[in-house]
């Protein structure tokens, strides 16, 4: 078998010798650092675009000054090329010599610049017993003072690097030998190995070249610079052609020369990985492999009767590409190049080369099971409903599925079985995998108890209440639990549908992200990106996420939906167009707008919508005022009124949108005395006293709502704010805030109607009422206050109102104290069955399912 490429990273040609896509393949043979380029990459490229209308700077000043000051070096010894190529196929036509010596191994593009001018070579070959170290009295040797001398700093493919001390003193005793150092890959290697900064009086018959190809993975743009002394220098650049650089390589190298943090960031990555594939690679048998320094390994083979080119066939049959090395003097057909990318990929290449060479090893690492992750291109656009929707999708199709949210912020919670507290979104869509929901699906609930903290809840309990600064110190240890619950999760299910939160464009929050791309990472999940067309805008947003994202989190995206549209879909068939041209990326569905789909809201924005929304119903019905604190907590509390046929649900934020309702809610609250002082503050407080004055209308308290009802609440241990505050009296009870916070399933009984009711209680209070108890649990015990005429009630219990026989009774009693018949027609059932099958229905239809599958890896 012939060598298929002259160099490495050939994508195409490989690609094409095993029948893959480019983007199929996994490339060991170019030698591009594994981190891929800086975050900054596309916001550079995309700032810059508009300058390849213009000439570029032909002297390339702003990036000779960056060069300079990087590497405390004058202007005039310094010229710029389209990549080092361009300049190692320019200096030998230049150089007064006749002749060049290269040590080999060596970058085969040396001789090959040196021959094409005529230019006779000599090589010296690196012994490989010695470990293809420079031997620099051989080198001595052999220079007779017209001649060039090139020289890897470290060596390609070799990996090695020399003494730069007596490389000084070489060119100093030689000063009629050019010494041409080319360090593409000295970046990669910590300590002072450069010269290019090394000293200030360089001797002048030493040439150092630079490339930012390698090291800042942009091998497509072409950049790389040299040091030389003035006059050579002045030639070098007269010899070029103008405008060799363009615009965007430009403004990226400027950038990249100024960047201290990728450069130290990625030499301590690439020094880990390349320790650890050189250990896996040397317990393969049949391979030797020579200790480097730089982001490549040597290899020989070694096995009897096997080459290189015999490995580099098996590994294309699995889709990887490694560099031969027969045309790299002094090696031959026996040895191998292998650039170190991530460990993911270095562990794929070390179990394939070691299947091939008899021995099968796998390396013990998490099991992949299928998934597919659902992100926004913004908040509330779809991702949770449509996330339920292809759970029950998957379960209808015989799938064992479990939804999974790294992270939820929420105030909106709800108790499992075993006391752990988790986002009620989570909960709706286990159920359309009917499943028992467990805080494995949401393993991270932030719930906001002002505009700059929250309560941290991790693996169901509370860790505490931390302030946006503190929960980002906190976050590593909160992505650690969210790895370990969904690796716990994944094992026991055959697909996991992940939904991200907020948008991944986010840029405030990517360097610290724990739930889009790098939990989407982290499960090895394909991204779809789902828009809302009804807010307008959505293919600029698909667009401008997709621009935001770096190289790396763009990969995971495969595509895009459009949720909540209105009208013919065949309307959209020029933006579809336009968006595959500009992202690469596919349409997967249009989700049309759907109405009254009867399932919770994910958030209490959407809750509200939907209220404001919905209009009161014609002829005789009831009103019930939901008081919209600031901090309403588990609103969903309340979404079975909406579907009941006679009751109108009216939110209420001021004392004038209250009037004469039948019933006035107070939800629960993440943060009871902040939302206790703006009762008092907007006169909703004085309003709802009022109401309960006058005995005509009932007044209910849930969780934080039924402590406001008391006489006074007390927070000693500042859990929400520090100090007392009195409460709106219409209970005769005192709350105290403590340190533990009751997280319980409860079913028991409601006194006055004997009706069974269930629910979970989730507060940090304690309340021993002097009233009446409102309810009786399944231990006969009694919880919650009654006044005496039975108008004003509370109790900790969530979730009361899902409960169809009660919640019949408590509209019915209110329809009775109006005057009102009871009710003829048919009253709603709070069952959530039939909306999850419905939406299941839409999903399957409008979402090409064969794609989800070959997402998801499932035939």
């Amino acid at each position: 078998m012939k060598n298929i490429t002259h160099h490495g990273g050939n994508v195409h040609k490989l690609a094409a010798s095993c029948g893959l896509e480019p983007e199929g393949l996994l490339d060991f043979s170019a030698s591009i650092n594994p981190l891929g380029p800086p975050e900054y990459f596309r916001s550079v490229i995309s700032r810059n675009l508009s300058n390849i209308l213009h000439y570029p700077d032909p002297d390339y000043s702003v990036l000779v000054q960056h060069i300079c000051s990087k590497y405390k070096v004058a202007p005039e010894n310094v010229v710029v090329g389209n990549g080092t190529s361009e300049l190692i196929f320019t200096l030998p036509r230049l150089l007064p010599v006749s002749r060049c010596v290269i040590p080999v191994p060596a970058y085969v593009d040396y001789q090959r610049a040196s021959e094409l001018v005529g230019l006779s070579v000599e090589n010296i070959y690196l012994s490989e017993s010695q470990g293809f170290e420079l031997d620099f009295d051989i080198l001595a040797a052999a220079l007779q003072g017209n001649e060039a001398v090139f020289l890897g700093q470290p060596n390609n493919p070799t990996g090695v690097a020399f003494d730069k001390h007596k490389l000084l003193e070489l060119a100093k005793a030689n000063p009629a030998t050019f010494f041409i150092i080319d360090e593409a890959f000295s970046d990669f290697i910590p300590g002072d190995i450069s010269l290019f900064a090394a000293v200030q009086n360089i001797p002048a018959n030493i040439i150092i070249l630079k490339s930012l190809t390698k090291f800042y993975a942009i091998p497509g743009l072409r950049l790389g610079f040299l040091r030389a002394e003035p006059e050579l220098a002045r030639k070098l650049r007269a010899s070029l052609a103008p405008w060799g650089v363009n615009s965007l390589a430009l403004a990226l190298g400027e950038k990249m020369l100024a960047d201290q943090t990728y450069a130290e960031k990625s030499r301590g990555i690439v020094g880990e990985l390349r320790a650890g594939l050189l250990d896996m690679l040397r317990k393969v048998n049949g391979l030797r492999v020579f200790k480097a320094t730089a982001n490549y390994l040597l290899v020989k083979v070694v096995k009897p009767g096997w080459d290189a080119f015999a490995l580099q066939e098996k590994l294309l049959e699995k889709g990887i590409a490694i560099r031969v090395c027969d045309n790299f003097l002094g090696l031959g057909a026996n040895y191998l190049r292998i650039a170190v990318r991530t460990e993911e990929e270095n562990i794929v290449l070390y179990e394939g080369l070691s299947e091939i060479c008899g021995e099968k090893k796998i390396v013990s690492r998490k099991k992949k099971t299928p998934s597919l992750m659902f992100q926004g291109a913004g908040s509330d656009a779809g991702k949770s409903i449509l996330t339920t929707g292809l759970c029950r999708v998957l379960l209808q199709d015989g799938l064992q599925v479990a939804p999974f949210k790294s992270q939820n912020m929420s105030l909106n919670s709800f108790v499992t079985r075993d006391g752990g507290e988790m986002g009620r979104a989570q909960v709706v869509q286990a159920q359309a995998c009917r499943l028992d929901p467990e805080t494995r699906m949401n393993p991270i609930l932030l719930k906001p108890s002002s505009d700059v903290g929250s309560q941290v809840i991790v693996n169901g309990q509370p860790v505490g209440n931390m302030s946006v600064e503190e929960y980002v110190a906190y976050k590593p240890q909160a992505f650690k639990a969210a790895q370990e619950a969904y690796d716990s999760l994944a094992a026991d299910y055959d697909a996991v549908i992940l939904e991200g939160a907020g948008s991944p464009a986010e840029v405030n929050l990517k360097s610290h992200d724990i739930v889009n791309m790098n939990m989407a990472r982290y499960a090895k999940a394909p991204v779809l990106l789902i828009g809302d067309i009804d807010r307008g805008g959505i293919f600029a947003s698909f667009v401008g996420t997709m621009e935001v994202l770096s190289e790396w989190e763009r990969r995971l995206v495969a595509g895009f939906i459009v949720n909540r549209f209105r009208g013919r879909e065949a309307l959209l068939a020029d933006a579809f167009e336009y968006t595959m041209n500009h992202t690469g990326r596919p349409v997967f569905g249009v989700i049309p707008y759907l109405k009254n789909l009867g399932l919770p809201e994910e958030d209490s924005v959407g809750f509200k919508k939907g209220l404001f929304e919905k209009k009161a119903p014609e002829g005789g019905h009831v009103v019930i005022a939901l008081i919209d604190l600031p901090h309403i907590s588990n609103f969903t509390d309340f979404e079975p009124f909406l579907a009941e046929p006679d009751v109108h649900l009216l939110i209420v934020r001021h004392p004038e949108d209250l009037k004469k309702p039948d019933a006035v809610i107070l939800p629960g609250s993440k943060n009871v005395i902040h939302d206790l002082n703006f009762l008092q503050s907007s006169g909703l407080a004085e309003a709802i006293g009022n109401l309960a004055e006058a005995g005509k209308t009932e007044v209910i308290g849930i969780c934080g709502g039924f402590q406001m009802l008391g006489q006074r609440i007390a927070d000693p241990h500042g859990i929400e704010a520090a100090g007392e505050l009195d409460g709106l009296a219409l209970l005769n009870m005192t709350t105290v805030l403590e340190k533990s916070k009751i997280l319980v399933r409860q079913s028991g009984t409601h006194l006055d109607s004997g009706m069974a009711v269930h629910g979970y209680e989730i507060h940090h209070g304690q309340t021993p009422a002097r009233e009446t108890p409102a309810l009786r649990d399944e231990k006969g015990s009694e919880s919650g206050a009654v006044s005496k005429n039975k108008m004003i009630w509370g109790t900790y219990l969530h979730g009361l109102f899902d409960s169809d026989t009660f919640r019949h009774w408590f509209v019915e009693n209110l329809r009775e104290r109006q005057g009102l018949a009871a009710f003829s027609g048919r009253r709603s059932l709070y069952d959530l069955e039939p909306a999850l099958d419905r939406l299941a229905d839409v999903v399957r239809e409008r979402l090409d399912m064969g794609k989800i599958y070959q997402l998801l890896g499932i035939s």
